[in-house]
């Protein structure tokens, strides 16, 4: 974690008591995640002065001009031209599909994390590593400055249309020189205009684009009544003096939609270029390409995961009615030779065309500098991630107020070069190219979360995303790519056997990333006859991740103890069935506390819970277990069963080991770095009855606080967030989806700070995707039969009057009982075991009186971060 930049490390949302609280000195896995001062809630950091921009400001307005641009304007006629209303139509739902897959995907991982600068390449980059990221955001970034020199091209043909000297309409106002140079020389002149703006920063460019916003959309609606008020007329349409030809705009016809319906591809009069599909999509699509508009601007957005999937989405939404709209109005009302010799159509059919000018002028003007500020801000977060080393190491400076003027200066020679292609339509296919890929990149990052099966990666629409060749390193920097070995299962692996050591190798502790954190389960089975629910539910808790399934015998050399049946080279038979998918380990050791060999190295140990609890046979009940049959699909019949697993324990039969070498092993695990759930009652949990049709709403209960230690200050520690993830892990598999998860708070009668305590979980739950009702109870009633509050300065461990007493405890149990609804489960913190051993038992007993009678219930000791907020 010390390389994470979590803001929820920096924010310390782990800490929920009141300021002037003056806590006891914590036990070492009660120590909150940040440092400082133990259980003082400090609130968020003082805001980034470079974070200023709104969802509307900020993503909405720069990406619906960006998608408009010089084609909403200056290239509709040439779409219905040649393609015709249909096609047009067809071109308009493929991009839009498209682009909507790829919104979609910004959606769901730009809402599983907080995001910084650089936009797409930040989001790519953290997903799918730097190998992946670095190239792609190289990609996307040249996909932003060709866009850039597109808008500016257009620009200049808009301006040449009317002020060109090689016109005849109006002959006054014609006096710029024409030809290729100087098409070159007006595009730098608003190139440098847009370097200046940019130069300035991304306020004044937003504010700009707010007031090109507003004259956008006015063209845009006298347009629309111009369709309407205009009558029929002749346009005429001039090649140069000596070829001037007339046009139609016939108002609303039938018979002109019925001529517009099909496609009639001809040569475009700028390029004298043969049209097809695939050429006017590849211009239409440029109209198209904005949606990363508001991404990019992601380091100066306020709360970019809420603006940029609010903002692009309702801007996709605008610009797709805008569009139909417009390809409909125009299919209805223009003669298709208008269409096809005169892109400039709108400003002759409206009624005050200057408007349209400056429309056209205005747009293409905004979509370069929202091109070339985007593009900037990827190029300065490329050189910041050192991909490309001394290179791009200029563009890593910014100025006093954060704005990276030297990635700007990179991005307008860039652009300058661009301008040499001299025609809009002649470049358009390369940028369509560069943002297909850019876009299927985004979506492949989305699908690989999703394949990885991530317990981390909860966006907060739901909206599913991507697969692992091991997490990702960068000089040095742990990036944690979700391309590795884990799940390369999904892409068509061979199988588990010819593969398990290969990846089993892959499994380096050093290379694992906390945003890709998941349970590693060693579950230890004493007779699987007794403990199949409990195989089951930790099968659904491993989330994608290893489980293991370990059974040791006591003996030494090659035999087994004297219940044993035969000698550990006759490896009882792992049924086939239930879904579980596990490895099973057998082990001969002279004693259960030893670690167990093996290259598997799990992060979780799960035990049953050592009680009294005379277990069921589950293969009795079970017909796929209970019912004989010779050569069934388990490969072993009921006898050959029976001889592999002996019978479960009765009532009054001794068990294994004693109660102190129990805890041992739960001291060792702890010792070892190993997190530990103590599983108890789980042969109670049936799964078809609480979520049949029928039954009523279920609950999973987590009660994140230590209740053996009531006047722990920190209420959200290492280990409660350990539990409140599993917990969570639980409510996203398939079959437990249906559970609602509650987190229950406990607060005294005269604690004035807890309704910030609640504000502080819910802050908490909000920064970790967690959807969880919370739940305040009191208990001073339980608190008070804990003994006296502590003396000033007196550490709580040398505090006799503070001892737990079995009243305490069953008041304690007592009150977990009384929470209303069905539970399912249960998930408790788990205390670590007492450094005396003469006190393991004692620790057992009151464990034991702490969960009597709770169901189905999970205690756990969790040593690792699990949770992340970083992308």
């Amino acid at each position: 974690m010390s390389t994470e930049s979590s803001p929820l490390l920096s924010y310390r949302l782990f800490s929920v008591v009141d300021e002037g609280e003056m806590p006891g000195t914590q036990a070492q896995e009660e120590t909150p995640l940040v440092g400082g001062d133990m259980g003082v809630a400090v609130g968020p950091p003082h805001p980034d002065p470079a974070r200023r921009l709104s969802t509307f400001f900020g993503v909405v307005v720069p990406t619906v001009l960006s998608m408009f641009s010089i084609v909403v304007f200056m290239r509709v006629g040439f779409v219905v031209g040649h393609a015709g209303f249909l096609q047009s139509l067809l071109m308009l739902v493929v991009a839009y599909v498209i682009i909507l897959l790829t919104v979609l995907s910004i959606c769901a991982i730009c809402t599983n994390g907080a995001i910084q600068g650089g936009g797409a390449y930040f989001m790519i980059s953290r997903t799918l590593g730097p190998e992946f990221g670095g190239s792609i955001g190289l990609m996307f970034y040249l996909a932003n400055v060709c866009a850039c020199g597109v808008y500016i091209l257009g620009l200049v043909e808009a301006v040449l249309d009317v002020f060109g000297a090689e016109g005849t309409d109006p002959p006054g106002a014609r006096v710029l020189p024409q030809g290729y140079f100087y098409s070159f020389l007006y595009g730098s002149v608003v190139l440098l205009l847009c370097l200046l703006v940019c130069l300035v920063g991304a306020r004044i460019y937003a504010r700009a684009a707010f007031l090109i916003f507003l004259v956008v959309n006015l063209v845009l609606v006298a347009i629309f009544v111009s369709f309407v008020a205009v009558g029929p007329r002749q346009v005429p349409v001039a090649r140069d003096a000596n070829h001037t030809f007339n046009t139609s705009f016939t108002g609303f016809r039938l018979a002109t939609l019925r001529a517009n319906l099909p496609a009639m591809y001809s040569r475009d009069y700028t390029t004298n270029n043969l049209m097809t599909f695939a050429t006017v999509f590849a211009v239409m699509f440029n109209g198209c390409t904005g949606i990363m508009a508001g991404s990019n601007m992601s380091g100066e957005l306020r709360n970019a995961s809420s603006s940029i999937p609010k903002g692009t989405i309702i801007a996709v939404v605008y610009t797709f009615i805008i569009y139909f709209l417009l390809f409909l109005m125009t299919s209805f009302t223009c003669e298709r030779t208008l269409l096809k010799e005169d892109y400039g159509f709108f400003r002759s059919i409206n009624l005050w065309p200057p408007l349209v000018l400056v429309g056209v002028y205005a747009a293409s003007l905004s979509a370069s500098m929202s091109s070339l500020i985007g593009a900037s801000r990827i190029l300065h977060a490329l050189a910041k991630d050192d991909l490309f080393g001394i290179i791009l190491a200029p563009a890593k400076i910014v100025s006093k107020g954060g704005n990276p003027w030297v990635a700007v200066l990179y991005t307008w020679a860039l652009v300058q070069l661009v301008l040499f292609a001299g025609k809009l339509n002649t470049i358009a296919g390369i940028v369509t190219v560069f943002y297909l890929v850019a876009y299927a990149a985004v979506d492949l990052a989305c699908l690989a979360l999703e394949w990885a099966s991530a317990p981390n990666f909860r966006a907060a629409d739901g909206m599913g995303a991507p697969v692992q060749w091991g997490p990702a390193w960068c000089h040095g920097r742990q990036w944690g790519g979700s391309f590795g070995g884990p799940w390369a299962q999904h892409l068509g692996c061979p199988p588990l056997p010819l593969q398990v050591r290969k990846y089993l190798l892959l499994l380096d502790v050093r290379k694992e990333h906390v945003k890709f954190w998941r349970p590693q389960m060693l579950l230890m089975v004493a007779n699987p006859r007794s403990g199949a629910q409990l195989v089951r539910f930790v099968n659904d808790l491993k989330k994608g991740g290893l489980f293991v399934l370990g059974h040791v015998e006591i003996g030494e050399g090659g035999r087994i103890s004297a219940s044993g049946k035969g000698s550990v080279g006759n490896r009882p038979p792992r049924p086939r069935g239930g879904r579980i998918s596990a490895p099973l380990t057998l082990s001969l050791s002279l004693s259960l506390s030893r670690p167990l060999p093996g290259g598997m190295k799990p992060n979780t140990l799960v035990l049953g819970f050592y009680d009294a609890f005379v277990p069921d046979d589950y293969f009795l009940r079970d017909p796929a277990f209970s019912q004989a049959r010779e050569n069934d699909h388990f490969g072993v019949d009921l006898p050959a069963l029976q001889a592999h697993f002996p019978l479960v324990r009765g009532a009054g039969a001794s068990k294994a080991l004693p109660a102190a070498e129990y805890v041992a092993i739960v001291s060792d695990a702890v010792k070892m770095h190993k997190n530990v759930c103590l599983a108890r009652y789980f042969p109670l949990l049936d799964k078809q009855r609480l979520f049949s049709s029928k039954a009523e709403g279920c609950f999973v209960d987590v009660w994140p606080l230590n209740l053996l230690r009531p006047d722990t200050p920190a209420y959200v520690d290492v280990c409660s967030l350990f539990l409140l993830q599993l917990a969570c892990i639980l409510t996203m598999v398939s079959s437990w989806r249906a559970a609602c998860l509650r987190l229950f708070l406990c607060v005294e009668s005269g604690d004035r700070g807890w309704v910030a305590k609640e504000e502080k979980l819910k802050e908490l739950l909000s920064k970790l995707r967690i959807k969880a009702a919370i739940r305040a109870v009191t208990w001073d009633h339980v608190v008070a039969l804990h003994g006296q509050p502590l003396a000033a300065g007196e550490p709580f461990l040398n505090s006799a009057a503070r001892q737990v007493t079995d009243e305490y405890l069953a008041a304690v149990n007592a009150l977990v009982l009384q929470q209303g609804g069905q539970v399912a489960v249960r998930f408790l913190y788990l205390p670590r075991p007492p450094a005396d051993t003469s006190m393991y038992e004692r620790y057992l007993e009151q464990l034991e009186i702490l969960t009597r009678d709770l169901g189905p219930t999970l205690l756990v000791h969790g040593l690792t971060p699990v949770t992340c907020t970083e992308l």
